[in-house]
């Protein structure tokens, strides 16, 4: 990280205008604009449809809530894929992610349960399911890595 003091601009030094900072190398980008209602910004990311966020969750989820949205498709998507390759049939997969939230600023999240419910897999790969659970949570889901390693994540499984 540089030390050099912003232009006027409120630029790092040596930044080019229309040009990423510098920094670590940009494997993701979004871009998050105000649309001067409300606390509604509008965020979009390469291909993907654009995304309403609403910072009082009324007419979309709000930050912390989309937090939770990703955490439990990450995962899901994992869990999928891994049994997928696992040769283990699922019919539908479902995750409910409940969160308690710290009481002062800046209430972030301090502990989430997530909740798993599994249709259409045969009891005998039972196993199997709990394996691509722990895989998506000790090596490939990116969003539970990128969250502090203090909130305590517990997990739940319910196979129909």
């Amino acid at each position: 990280m540089s030390d050099a003091a912003p232009d006027a601009a409120g630029r790092a030094a040596g930044a080019v205008e229309g040009q990423a900072p510098s920094g670590p190398r940009a494997d993701a980008r979004t871009t998050t604009a105000w649309r001067r209602v409300g606390m509604r910004f509008v965020s979009e990311s390469g291909d993907a449809p654009a995304l309403v966020v609403d910072g009082n969750g009324r007419v979309g989820p709000s930050p912390i809530q989309l937090l939770l949205h990703s955490l439990a498709g990450c995962t899901g998507a994992d869990v999928v894929d891994i049994l997928a390759k696992m040769r283990v049939p699922i019919e539908d997969l479902s995750i409910e992610a409940t969160a308690s939230r710290a009481d002062d600023p800046p209430r972030r999240y301090t502990a989430i349960h997530l909740a798993y419910r599994a249709v259409g897999v045969d009891p005998a790969h039972a196993d199997k399911l709990r394996r691509a659970i722990d895989l998506s949570h000790e090596k490939y889901c990116s969003v539970l890595h990128s969250l502090r390693e203090d909130i305590a994540i517990t997990v739940a499984l319910d196979i129909a």
